[in-house]
């Protein structure tokens, strides 16, 4: 039997990169699919992926989950369409990088926004509903939570993933007498198409992949395999940990 038969899935930023192969993989193993995007044409690419396979994509786009009411009518809408939520998949984020000294104070919002604020927003009106089916919460880190970079100025990006890392333990506190397990997971370098500039500069590349022992970026599918068993039974005594998915960078 298919690892998530029936799973009521909410996963954010399913219009490409690694919110696109988490909508494909988690519904090839039988989850019911809830997917929002910014981007509408790229969540419309997404759910026509799933149909060729004869999948679903439910959901809509454009949301913007830095608006509260926007990711409150989302796990509202989603709820009211599969009765339940078992499984949070907090994908989606959006950074500006630049050095500290000269990083616009927009810039800092827009990060903290777009990075932090929608993975509170989702959570906060999705918490009720996890508690009831004593569900799972699942939220997109970064290595830049664990080290800073000599490449871009990271450090907005660095303070939100730092603070996913932690709001994602506190999580795991609050939710293990409701039954709510919470994970974080850190992804380092990742071939996604926010990072398609940095992949295709052989310059960046080489300095993106300084210090990473394996010597190549990773792949959405190297993330999301992680997360999917997570999600699953198989991960069910698993809270309140930061997974990393680097190829050793960390280590070095």
């Amino acid at each position: 039997m298919a690892r998530l038969s029936g799973k009521v899935v909410l996963i954010t930023g399913t219009g490409g990169g690694q919110g696109r192969e988490a909508a494909l993989r988690f519904a090839r193993e039988g989850a019911i699919v809830v997917g929002c995007d910014v981007d509408a044409t790229g969540h419309q690419a997404t759910r026509s992926l799933l149909q060729a396979e004869g999948l679903e994509l439910h959901g809509q786009a454009p949301v913007d989950l830095g608006d509260p009411e926007q990711a409150r009518d989302w796990v509202d809408t989603a709820v009211a369409a599969h009765g339940r939520i078992d499984i949070l998949y907090n994908n989606a984020s959006a950074a500006r990088f630049g050095p500290v000294g000269e990083f616009s104070i927009e810039d800092w919002h827009y990060t903290i926004r777009n990075e932090l604020d929608l993975i509170f927003f989702t959570t906060k009106y999705a918490w009720a509903h996890l508690t009831a089916s004593k569900g799972v919460v699942i939220n997109i880190a970064s290595t830049a939570a664990w080290g800073g970079s000599r490449v871009a100025g990271i450090s907005a990006h660095s303070a939100a993933k730092g603070a996913v890392v932690s709001f994602t333990r506190q999580l795991a506190i609050e939710g293990a007498p409701r039954g709510i397990r919470a994970v974080s997971i850190s992804p380092g370098f990742i071939v996604t198409p926010g990072t398609a500039a940095f992949v295709d500069d052989p310059k960046i590349r080489a300095a993106l992949l300084d210090g990473v022992p394996m010597d190549r970026p990773g792949l959405p599918a190297e993330v999301v395999a992680l997360a999917l068993f997570v999600a699953s039974d198989e991960a069910s005594f698993m809270t309140g940990s930061d997974l990393v998915v680097d190829g050793g960078l960390l280590a070095h």
